[in-house]
């Protein structure tokens, strides 16, 4: 499991939970299990509502160079979205960044209504499953209109002004992840910069930031009778472009999904520029293995082979 989570005791739990809210008594608290960063807990109150609670890491050991204030990231591109686009997230119910009762910032949020989607995808039939992920092409077009003159990750104020400084900066952070843990990512960092470098003029036609998501697969989407009900985890948001979202990657580019979005064809810089967000995810995949220190190390190798395709 990976070490970012940071448990509390159900002790800690009820003491936050009552600073947030005074005039309720917890009645249950269950740890969800499917993230893979951050940890979260169902919370019951004895009135009958519930709640989420996500409480953030201690500290950065188990981040990459590219998770950039990860709960503030969410907090900001949740209210964002909140303002600006017609699809659901939940509400931001208390937010505490004091660290006095928790050693790790933390917020309680709406519980959304339905389903996560990775978990019944594989017992619902093809027409329905064509169905949410046209929505979720919607979706990600309607992000499209959320927008913002720099680019840069949304846990941090520093931003770049062309979109191959940021892709750049990205992957030179994850290089040097890569070499404080010795971990094999195939190529040097010379060999990269040179690739992306020959690249250089297909990321110019790109002036202005998009509000992407960044890691809408399956496990971030809730659904309910048949349609989308929520987007969840927006802790590795960034401003940059649409189709640096995983969505549009290599091994998850579907035309339901494509069609929903309203481009099913690209130009040659445009799939240019996506090899290069394929790669930043399969090294981030491959790194984040060995930071959040999984005993199961398949992703490294699967992230890998998909590393090799790419180049």
């Amino acid at each position: 499991m990976a070490i970012t989570k940071n448990r509390q005791s159900d002790e800690t739990i009820s003491r936050m939970a009552k600073k947030a809210f005074p005039d309720k008594k917890i009645s249950g608290i269950k740890e969800l299990t499917e993230g893979m960063c951050n940890v979260t807990y169902d919370i019951s109150f004895e009135d009958g509502s519930s709640c989420i609670l996500k409480i953030a890491s201690k500290d950065k050991r188990g981040n990459t160079s590219n998770e950039v204030e990860l709960m503030k990231a969410e907090i900001t591109a949740m209210k964002l979205v909140l303002q600006k686009c017609s699809f659901k997230v939940a509400d931001i119910l208390y937010y505490d960044d004091s660290n006095t009762i928790c050693d790790g910032h933390y917020f309680f949020m709406e519980k959304l209504k339905g389903d996560n989607f990775f978990t019944v995808r594989e017992e619902m039939p093809e027409d329905k499953i064509a169905v949410i992920d046209k929505e979720i092409g919607i979706i990600s077009r309607e992000l499209t209109g959320v927008r913002n003159p720099g680019f840069g990750f949304l846990g941090e104020d520093k931003r770049y002004d062309t979109l191959y400084e940021f892709v750049k900066h990205m992957l030179i952070n994850l290089i040097s992840d890569a070499k404080r843990k010795d971990i094999d990512i195939l190529y040097d960092e010379r060999t990269f910069t040179d690739l992306l470098e020959k690249d250089r003029d297909a990321f110019a036609s790109v002036t202005d930031a998009s509000l992407v998501h960044w890691d809408m697969w399956e496990g971030n989407v809730f659904i309910k009778d048949g349609h989308v009900s929520g987007i969840i985890d927006w802790e590795r948001a960034l401003w940059g472009e649409p189709f640096m979202d995983d969505r549009f990657r290599m091994h998850n580019r579907r035309k339901d999904f494509l069609e929903g979005f309203g481009q099913t064809s690209f130009s040659e810089d445009e799939l240019t520029r996506m090899r290069w967000y394929d790669i930043i995810l399969y090294l981030t995949m491959m790194i984040e293995v060995f930071y959040r220190e999984f005993e199961d190390k398949g992703q490294y190798y699967w992230a890998k082979e998909m590393l090799e395709k790419c180049i």
